[in-house]
């Protein structure tokens, strides 16, 4: 007698997303006897989006196609609850899984609950305790782990905070982050075929160290934005022996602020933003990183290199606590002052580099897919 497979809904809507469910959905694929697996994008990032569908080979199902120009996030929200409702009167999914802290993430697990079908979420436990920073992120993740039935923790930590809301012990499984899981896959093949970046065409990298920034946390909107862009101007002014690789987010309230105060500046590359296995590589070739994003805290202390993360606060405080990232905020002169002793201070830097990371193995998404064997013993 044959067993019904469990029908999976995979869905997401932007890069970072795709990034860390592409190993899971490829887990799946890889037991199609056990696993119907569809896939669902609501493309709140498209263009950033496709890219990342073309690397991993992820199939797509479903595309609600959600996002409007200047849409504020009561109307996405509106939208995607409309849309994803459609999608699960359709599939009929035993289960839903979502990732990470997005609207999409939020609205289709609330979505998933009314219609009664367990949620899964992937990067569960994350947190900074302050409801307003990363703005709508941190009360998106609180939200989703009391409507999933299943949680996914990237690391003991991330398992505690679960633990303290209340969550049940035997719902929540640590599995490493799976965003370490897609970087070693696309690390190992850009190594074996090297990329190119046009931009970046005759840049050495045997006589100047590099310098990668990334900057887009709704926080740090305005103010913060600004004074790291002086921060960054200050470095490209006063150092001749580096180079800074800025990919700029095309959301305008970045380019409005990134243009003005750094283009035209020696030694500092304003691109547009490259597609994944091009960003790896230029990780791989990256003296250290400067950025606000939650992926890069996970990736760098992969490559042994310093992440120093532009915020007040981090949900990843994991990678502060073992040595391997550090926060610098957005003060122009702690940007300025933390880059500069890396620069100088040798045996500092080195400090980074002998540490190892503490948000994965790359077995994430085995241990993931294992855990939804077991999921018809945990429901409702």
């Amino acid at each position: 007698m044959s067993v019904k497979r469990l029908h999976v809904l995979v869905v997401f809507g932007t890069r970072p997303e795709a990034i860390k469910l592409a190993p899971v959905i490829r887990e799946l694929q890889r037991f199609r006897n056990r696993f119907r697996t569809s896939v669902c994008i609501t493309s709140q990032h498209r263009h950033l989006l496709e890219p990342i569908l073309r690397w991993f080979q992820i199939p797509v199902h479903d595309d609600p196609d959600v996002m409007r120009p200047n849409q504020e996030l009561c109307g996405l929200s509106a939208l995607v609850m409309e849309r994803f409702h459609e999608v699960l009167a359709r599939r009929r999914p035993d289960v839903v899984l979502v990732q990470g802290d997005t609207t999409t993430a939020l609205v289709t697990s609330l979505a998933a609950f009314y219609h009664g079908v367990p949620v899964g979420h992937v990067e569960a436990g994350l947190r900074t305790l302050n409801r307003y920073s990363p703005f709508p992120e941190e009360i998106n993740r609180r939200l989703i782990s009391h409507l999933a039935t299943l949680h996914f923790a990237p690391t003991n930590w991330s398992r505690d905070n679960l633990l303290k809301e209340g969550i049940p012990r035997r719902r929540i499984m640590v599995t490493g982050n799976t965003v370490i899981d897609a970087f070693f896959e696309t690390r190992d093949r850009v190594v074996r075929r090297p990329t190119k970046i046009p931009e970046l065409r005759g840049f050495d990298f045997r006589t100047r160290k590099l310098i990668v920034v990334t900057a887009h946390r709704r926080e740090n909107f305005g103010p913060g934005l600004a004074s790291i862009c002086r921060g960054i101007r200050r470095l490209a002014l006063e150092r001749q022996d580096i180079e800074i690789v800025f990919p700029v987010h095309p959301n305008p309230n970045v380019r409005a602020i990134v243009q003005p105060t750094l283009g035209g500046l020696d030694r500092v590359h304003l691109i547009e933003p490259l597609d994944y296995p091009r960003f790896v590589w230029l990780l791989s070739q990256a003296y250290l990183a400067l950025s606000d994003s939650g992926g890069i805290q996970e990736e760098m202390p992969s490559l042994g290199k310093p992440a120093l993360v532009m915020r007040e606060n981090t949900e990843r405080p994991e990678g502060v606590k073992a040595g391997v990232c550090k926060l610098v905020g957005t003060s122009a002169e702690k940007v300025f002052r933390t880059v500069t002793r890396l620069l100088d201070d040798h045996r500092a830097y080195a400090q980074f580099a002998r540490r190892p990371n503490p948000f994965g193995d790359g077995k994430a998404a085995q241990r993931i897919v294992a855990a939804l064997h077991d999921l018809r013993s945990l429901t409702p």
